[in-house]
C-alpha cells in the first residue's frame, strides 16, 4: 500500500501529468482538496473508487482515512492543487505517515505560477533583465519567516502566491526597497479555469487594479521587468553565431 501526493495542476483538468492521471485511476481511495482542485479531475478515477473531499476535514481525520486504507491494503491518491511542494501542507501529512510507517510518493504538478505566466504569454526570466524568480507570499494567518524587504533586494521577478489582499503592502515594501513604481505587474485570477481573468498594471497601481477587477483571492501576482513584454536583448540560445550543446 502507498499514498501518492499528486499535483492536480492549477485548475484545468488536462493540466495534470500523465502519471498523476494514471495513478488517480489506479488508486482505490482518493482524497482531494475540494475547495481548490477542479472536481473534473475525478473523471480520471475508477467508478469503484472511494472518494473523500478534504475541504471539511482536519489533519487527524485525513490521516484516519489513510490509516484505514492502509489496513485494507488500498492505495491512496492524495490530490492537491498545483504542485504539492508549494503551499501544499504536505509536510505535516508526511510526518504523520512516517509516524505510522506508511509509504508515500510525490507526483509533481503544474503550478499556478507557471499557468499564470502561460495564460499571460510572459517569460519570467529574460536575458539581461531577470534570471531569478522568487516565490513568496505576504503575511496572513501563516506568519512570514522571511522579510519581503530582504526578498526585494534580490531583484529579478517575484511571484506572489496567496497575496491578493495585500496590494498596498507589496507596493509599499518593494518601492521602499528600490523598486520603481512603474515596474510591470501581471495579475492572473484562477489561472486555467473557465473564469480566468488577466490584468496588467504597474506596481504603483497594483492595489487599485486588484480591487477594480475583483481579484480578492486565488490571484497570482507577477512583478518584475521581465513580465512587461519584449526582451531588450535576445538570448544566445538560438543565436546563429553561438556554438553550443543544447537547443
Amino acid at each position: 500500500m502507498k499514498v501518492y501526493f499528486i499535483g492536480a495542476g492549477p485548475g484545468d483538468a488536462e493540466l495534470i501529468t500523465v502519471k498523476g492521471a494514471r495513478l488517480i485511476g489506479e488508486c482505490q481511495v482518493i482524497i482531494y482538496a475540494g475547495s481548490l482542485v477542479n472536481p473534473d479531475i475525478l473523471k480520471y478515477a475508477s467508478k469503484d473508487a472511494e472518494i473523500h473531499d478534504s475541504a471539511p476535514l482536519n489533519l487527524d481525520e485525513i490521516i484516519e482515512i489513510i490509516k484505514k486504507a492502509h489496513k485494507e491494503d488500498k492505495n491512496v491518491a492524495r490530490v492537491h492543487t498545483g504542485d504539492p511542494s508549494l503551499y501544499g501542507a504536505t509536510g505535516e501529512q508526511m510526518a504523520e505517515l512516517n509516524r505510522h510507517g506508511i509509504e508515500y510518493e510525490t507526483i509533481p504538478g503544474v503550478t499556478s505560477m507557471a499557468a499564470s505566466a502561460a495564460a499571460a504569454n510572459v517569460e519570467l526570466t529574460m536575458p539581461e533583465i531577470s534570471q531569478t524568480v522568487t516565490i513568496t507570499r505576504t503575511p496572513g494567518r501563516t506568519p512570514m519567516p522571511e522579510e519581503l524587504s530582504n526578498i526585494a533586494n534580490v531583484g529579478g521577478t517575484i511571484a506572489f502566491f496567496l497575496s491578493a489582499g495585500q496590494g498596498e503592502h507589496i507596493t509599499r515594501v518593494l518601492t521602499e526597497n528600490g523598486w520603481n513604481a512603474d515596474t510591470p505587474v501581471v495579475l492572473v485570477y484562477r489561472a486555467s479555469w473557465e473564469d480566468q481573468k488577466i490584468a496588467r498594471c504597474v506596481l504603483y497601481d497594483l492595489d487599485k487594479t486588484l480591487k477594480k477587477n475583483g481579484m480578492t483571492k486565488q490571484t497570482m501576482i507577477l512583478v518584475g521587468k521581465a513580465v512587461g513584454g519584449t526582451p531588450e536583448n535576445y538570448s544566445k540560445l538560438y543565436d546563429r553565431a553561438f556554438s553550443h550543446e543544447y537547443r
